[in-house]
Formats: structure tokens, C-alpha cells, sequence
């Protein structure tokens, strides 16, 4: 596949730094101030309101990143999954309101999983009926306004995991996002399968990715280069997908130099 323009994922106070970029190619955005309980679950609207203001003129594609602290997909409690849909389905409002058409929520599965399908028999079928249970209005709703929920790696070992479940929900509004940190860390640390088989793992339903980078120790979200992922490695297995993921890049701080980096991955061939 052609590689798509890169895009960035910032919250609000990082966006006039770098708006003209932005603007300038139309860049994608992943808005991530909704992900804080604190403000998902307040009025939303003034936050709404300023962001669509900024937007103005803005004829990228859009994206947020839904709420995730503390919200467990597949938690076994019906009582508090119903927590979880009010969250995501706030979160659809959202995206609604701003003309965003992705939101990225986290997976459920975890390297404990990994080592315990064999030990506890039922917990991967007990983990996709609860998460399947806790998206199914999550979904539908996703449906009537035109939003994909993409489901993001983030102590998964094992990448069939979230591909058999979103295979087995089967829901055209339903796919998956790779985090390249998160599958570097889960390789590193857990022995998980290496980043470039994550990606040709999600096969054709890969429809996300976050491009941040790491040292092999911790969740760093470093601009690309700074740590140890193989980054031509990278772009060549996106090249040769099965999907055409949306990228965009998911870095901690100094996000003012995001147009060097980008400029520095074009200059090697790397990104568009």
C-alpha cells in the first residue's frame, strides 16, 4: 500500500503550535482530551465548542481517543460495564459533534491472560463474551453515526487475541490499532512476537496505528528514532498490509518538533 500523510494526536493546549503545519496538508488529528474521567464524565460541551473553533478550515481527517483510564472491556461486573458503555457512547457524541469518524479504545488482554489460558481453561471465551457484551450498543451506536471503534494493543502479548475477537464481533465499525511502543514493550519485556509480526498479525483489519517510539523499558512515547524500533522494518510491514491503517504519531512532549520529525521520515523514504 501508499503510506498516508502522517498524522498527530494532541490535546487542545499543544494545538496552536501547530496549526499551521496542520493546516497546511491537512494533516489528520486525534484529539485526546476526552480521555481523563474527570473530563469525559463533566460538560463537555465548552471543550467541544472551543475545539470546533480551532477546526475551522481544517479538511483532514479526525479522530479522538476515547476514555480508557480504568475501563476494562471485558470486566466480569454487568453493573459496571454499563459504566463503560455510558463513557463510550459520550465518547461517540463527542466524535460526533467534532466530525470524527475513528475512536481508539484499549484492549482487555494482558500477558497474565497470556501465561493462564492453559492454567484457567475459560478465561479467553469469559473475556470476549464480556467484551463483546460491553460494545454491543457501543457498536450500534458507532453505526448510526458513522465511527469506527479501533482497538488499541496495550499489554497484549498475544496479537490473535484482539483479532479473533473483533473477527468473532465481526462488526464493520469494529477493527483494530497497533501501538508501536506497546508491541515493542510487550516483545521486549514479555517475550511477545516482535512489532513487525503485530502488524502482519492484524491481517485486514488493522485501521489505526500509533507511531511513538521506546527504549525496551518503559512506555516512553518518544518521537520516532529516539529509541530502539527498527522504523524501516516498520514502514516496510505497513507497506506490505493487508489494510490501509490511519498513522499518526503519538509522542509525550516536545510535540514541537513534530514537522522536523515528519520531515526527517519523509528525507528517508519512510512516511509520506
Amino acid at each position: 500500500m501508499q503510506l498516508p500523510r502522517l498524522g498527530v494526536a494532541l490535546r487542545h493546549a499543544s494545538f496552536e503550535m501547530l496549526r499551521d503545519w496542520i493546516f497546511a496538508h491537512d494533516r489528520t488529528i486525534e484529539i485526546q482530551d476526552f480521555v481523563f474521567p474527570d473530563v469525559i464524565a463533566g460538560d463537555t460541551g465548552p471543550l467541544v465548542e472551543t475545539w470546533r473553533k480551532a477546526l475551522d478550515g481544517h479538511k483532514g481527517i479526525r479522530g479522538i481517543h476515547g476514555p480508557f483510564f480504568g475501563l476494562d472491556l471485558s470486566n466480569p461486573d454487568r453493573e459496571i460495564r454499563q459504566v463503560m458503555q455510558r463513557r463510550f457512547l459520550k465518547g461517540l457524541e463527542i466524535a460526533e459533534a467534532l466530525g470524527a469518524d475513528q475512536m481508539v479504545i484499549h484492549s482487555p488482554f494482558n500477558f497474565w491472560h497470556t501465561l493462564n489460558y492453559v492454567n484457567y481453561p475459560d478465561i479467553r471465551r469469559s473475556l470476549f463474551d464480556a467484551s463483546a457484551d460491553c460494545l454491543q450498543p457501543v457498536l450500534q451506536r458507532a453505526s448510526d453515526t458513522g465511527c469506527t471503534l479501533v482497538l488499541e494493543n496495550i499489554d497484549d502479548t498475544a496479537p490473535a487475541d484482539r483479532f479473533d475477537l473483533v473477527a468473532e464481533i465481526d462488526h464493520p465499525n469494529l477493527k483494530l490499532s497497533i501501538d508501536t511502543g506497546h508491541a515493542e514493550l510487550a516483545h521486549q519485556n514479555y517475550g511477545a512476537p516482535p512489532l513487525v509480526d503485530f502488524i502482519a498479525a492484524s491481517k485486514d483489519r488493522l485501521d489505526h496505528v500509533h507511531l511513538q517510539d521506546v527504549d525496551g523499558h518503559a512506555d516512553r512515547h518518544w518521537h520516532p528514532g529516539e529509541g530502539c524500533i527498527l522504523w524501516a522494518a516498520v514502514f516496510g510491514a505497513l507497506r506490505a498490509s493487508e489494510s490501509d491503517p490511519r498513522l499518526v504519531l503519538e509522542v509525550r512532549s516536545e510535540l514541537e518538533r513534530l514537522p522536523a520529525t515528519v520531515a526527517r521520515l519523509e528525507s528517508l523514504g519512510l512516511a509520506n
